[in-house]
């Protein structure tokens, strides 16, 4: 330390004049600036937009990429279980329609095939998806086969069942949910898409 800094510091208050004969007095090693400190990514959470019903995946029909049901969080949703050789199986072109008439409103169909009733869906994801866009050129979303009745149901259709207090007796029962994620209609086989109880229903939770 030089004669004129040791002159500088004599006049400095001694809490000062400590600090800089130390910095001084140090290696340039040990005053260097710290390194910045990488920013730690967020903890992921459970969408917190996203109602209890839709927070689970199911396979995409096509190729069998998981899908997340969160993607349709605040949208009112038409929940299907259908089938390739049902009496019902024509209700697909009235899906569609219901489909293409009030997807810009928010309304989605989404279509579960399952085997349950009369094993009426044997074929593969691809023979169904195949089936359902060369008959009736279905392009609301659809899902790999699902069970929707008994203990080995899955958490959707057991949901479903337990708000509505109706499980499905046979393929094509439609389950109506709010934007909220909530049941807001249960709908028999029989109903048509184009039932005005059915399309009543629809405008009311849009």
């Amino acid at each position: 330390m030089n004669t004129t800094l040791l002159n500088t510091l004599r006049t400095l208050p001694l809490p000062l004049s400590l600090a800089l004969a130390l910095t001084c007095s140090l290696p340039a090693w040990a005053v260097a600036p710290a390194a910045p400190v990488a920013p730690t990514k967020p903890i992921a959470t459970p969408a917190t937009n996203c109602p209890a019903l839709w927070q689970q995946q199911f396979k995409r029909l096509q190729d069998e990429s998981p899908q997340a049901l969160c993607q349709y969080a605040g949208k009112v949703v038409l929940v299907v279980n259908t089938a390739s050789f049902c009496g019902f199986t024509g209700q697909y072109q009235g899906l569609e329609a219901l489909y293409a008439r009030y997807q810009a409103r928010g309304l989605v169909v989404l279509g579960f095939p399952s085997n349950d009733f009369g094993q009426q869906e044997p074929g593969s994801g691809k023979e169904i998806a195949d089936f359902c866009f060369n008959t009736y050129g279905v392009k609301f979303p659809m899902f790999s086969k699902t069970v929707v009745i008994g203990t080995g149901r899955s958490p959707l259709y057991a949901a479903l069942a337990k708000a509505s207090g109706e499980a499905p007796q046979w393929n094509f029962h439609k389950y109506l949910v709010d934007r909220q994620g909530r049941v807001a209609g249960s709908f028999a086989s029989s109903v048509k898409p184009d039932d005005k109880r059915l399309l009543a229903a629809i405008e009311r939770a849009l």
